[in-house]
C-alpha cells in the first residue's frame, strides 16, 4: 500500500505546517542544511582551546561558504555565503534585497548579526557569537538554524515572489539546478509549475500514481491549492524554451491563492514549494522500499 504523503503536503500548505520529516539519511532528501558547515562550527566550539578557523568550501557546485574566526576573538566567528539568486527578479545584480536582509536579521538575531557590507565576493555575512546560549542543546540548535542559510535566503526570495499578486508572466526558479520549476503569475493567482524527469520507468510508474492522489486528496479540502498534472506543458509556459520543458513525468501544477501567502503562511507555502520535487524522490524511494521484502532492502 503507497504511503499517504499527498495527503500530507496538501495539509502543510492549507494549515501552514512543516510536514514532519523522519530524520537521519532520509533527510538528506529535503533541506537538511549545509552539513559541512555544522561540522566546521560543532568543532570550533567544543575545541578545547581557541582555535583560529579561515575556510572556504563550495556546496551543490555554486554555493559558496566562507569561515573565518581568530584566537584572540574566538567568541565571534564570520560566516559568509554566495549563493546564486533563485531567478533574476529575485534579487538585484549587487548584493541581497532589504527583505532578505530582514528575513535573516528575524532568523537569527539571538545569536548573529548581519555585517554589512559583506565580505567581498559574498552575498551575505554574518557575525555568530553563541556565548549567549548556555547550554550546549540550544547551542547546537543554533548551529543547525545557520546550517539553513542558503534556504533562508531563497525561502526569503520565493516568498516575496509569492507575494507579488497582480503581476504576469512566467518566471523560472533554480533551486536545486537539476530540477527548476517556474512561478507564473496572473492577477489574483500563482502558479506554481514543476517539470517532472524521472530516471526509469519504475519511478515513474511511482510518481504518475502519486500525482493522481495528489490530485485527489487536494479536491477533499475546499481551501487546498488545486493541484494538476499533465502530460503536455501547460499554457502558462507557453513560449519557454524547449530544452526547459522536454520531461518525461509531465507537469505538476499548484495554484496558490492569496490566502495561502498571507503572514506565517507565505513562509511555509515557500519551504514547501522549494522541497516539493525532494517530497516526490522520497516518496518515491520509500514506496519502493516498502513494496519490496524485507530481504530485499539491504
Amino acid at each position: 500500500e503507497p504511503l499517504r504523503f499527498p495527503t500530507i503536503i496538501t495539509r502543510a500548505i492549507i494549515k501552514g505546517r512543516r510536514p514532519w520529516i523522519p530524520g537521519g539519511e532520509t533527510m538528506a532528501f529535503f533541506n537538511g542544511g549545509s552539513r559541512a558547515l555544522v561540522e566546521i562550527l560543532t568543532r570550533f566550539q567544543s575545541a578545547e582551546r581557541p582555535m583560529p578557523v579561515d575556510h572556504t568550501f563550495f556546496e551543490f557546485g555554486s554555493v559558496r561558504y566562507h569561515v573565518q574566526a581568530s584566537a584572540s576573538d574566538p567568541e565571534n566567528v564570520y560566516l559568509s555565503i554566495s549563493t546564486p539568486s533563485l531567478s533574476h527578479e529575485a534579487s538585484p545584480s549587487t548584493g541581497l534585497p532589504e527583505f532578505t536582509l530582514q528575513e535573516a536579521t528575524k532568523m537569527y538575531h539571538k545569536f548573529a548579526e548581519v555585517v554589512e557590507p559583506s565580505k567581498e565576493g559574498y552575498a551575505l555575512t554574518l557575525k555568530l557569537n553563541f556565548s549567549g546560549l548556555a547550554r550546549p542543546k540550544d547551542r547546537a540548535r543554533a548551529v543547525r538554524q545557520v546550517s539553513l542559510l542558503q534556504s533562508v535566503i531563497l525561502g526569503s526570495q520565493l516568498k516575496h515572489l509569492l507575494g507579488s499578486l497582480g503581476s504576469s508572466g512566467a518566471t523560472k526558479l533554480v533551486y536545486n539546478h537539476r530540477d527548476p520549476f517556474f512561478v507564473s503569475r496572473t492577477p489574483g493567482k500563482i502558479s506554481a509549475i514543476f517539470p517532472m524527469r524521472f530516471r526509469d520507468d519504475t519511478d515513474l510508474a511511482v510518481a504518475t500514481s502519486f500525482f493522481q492522489e495528489l490530485q485527489d486528496a487536494g479536491s477533499s479540502y475546499a481551501r487546498a491549492p488545486r493541484c494538476s498534472w499533465s502530460a503536455i506543458p501547460p499554457p502558462e509556459l507557453r513560449g519557454e524554451p524547449v530544452h526547459h520543458l522536454t520531461t518525461n513525468g509531465g507537469f505538476v501544477s499548484f495554484d496558490i491563492f492569496e490566502r495561502h501567502v498571507k503572514r506565517k503562511r507565505a513562509a511555509k507555502t515557500a519551504w514547501i514549494l522549494l522541497n516539493f520535487q525532494a517530497y516526490v524522490k522520497y516518496h518515491i524511494k520509500v514506496s519502493l522500499l516498502h513494496r519490496s521484502g524485507p530481504s530485499e532492502r539491504w
